[in-house]
């Protein structure tokens, strides 16, 4: 029996296309001018003295800004990054410069879960507060409710084992008994390797021929029973 569900965001309740066309670049083209107004605020402060401790080196704002502009062109999964981020988004959530994209499969699978008594929970390499503000601000309304918790890379990578060891500790059920949605094989390798079932979301595209775990083409056929 299935007592809760994990999923991911980009490509499983998200379009990629939305992530990568519109939150990167809109925090990207804002972040040096974001650093340079709001160094002093301690959220802030704490974030660039993580990007410093990352680099192992002292850093200036601007130097510091300079970082997290190559880590958002190499696409890197850094804590601090994503923290600053999420900041800059909830500006333009506020502000209505976009909502946050979920596909109406995934909405009316979610709420139907939930409507069962699953619990469902969010693991993204998106800050924590990145993940709240996108399924606040969607065209369905706000989707937080339908949530009991979230977890992001501080609580370990998406393709370690660990990460999953302690995701189920922290919802208080069997691996066995907890479903992780996916579009990224390693990280379903690594959710299957401490016992956790997997469906793996493959939106646009082929599955592979002899898929290792089970697909789905999205939520509406993801089976929760063997």
């Amino acid at each position: 029996m299935i007592r809760a569900i994990v999923t991911d965001i980009e490509g499983t309740t998200s379009s990629l296309s939305f992530v990568k066309d519109v939150l990167f670049p809109y925090a990207r083209a804002r972040l040096p001018a974001f650093v340079a107004a709001q160094s002093q605020s301690p959220p802030v402060r704490a974030q660039l003295q993580a990007v410093a401790d990352t680099v192992g080196r002292p850093l200036t704002d601007a130097e510091a800004s300079e970082q997290l502009i190559r880590w958002i062109d190499e696409d890197r999964k850094i804590t601090p990054l994503k923290a600053l981020q999420g900041m800059i988004w909830e500006a333009g959530y506020r502000q209505g410069d976009f909502q946050g994209h979920v596909y109406e499969d995934a909405v009316r699978q979610l709420r139907a879960w939930k409507a069962q008594g699953i619990a469902l929970y969010v693991f993204s390499s998106g800050s924590m507060h990145a993940q709240k503000l996108l399924f606040a601000h969607t065209a369905w309304g706000d989707l937080t409710p339908l949530f009991s918790g979230y977890f992001d890379t501080t609580i370990g990578s998406k393709r370690e084992t660990g990460a999953y060891l302690r995701i189920a500790q922290t919802v208080g059920a069997p691996p066995a008994e907890i479903l992780f949605l996916s579009d990224v094989r390693e990280e379903l390798d690594a959710a299957r390797s401490v016992g956790m079932r997997t469906c793996w979301l493959v939106r646009d595209g082929t599955p592979p021929a002899d898929p290792p775990h089970p697909v789905a083409g999205d939520f509406d056929a993801i089976a929760l029973t063997p």
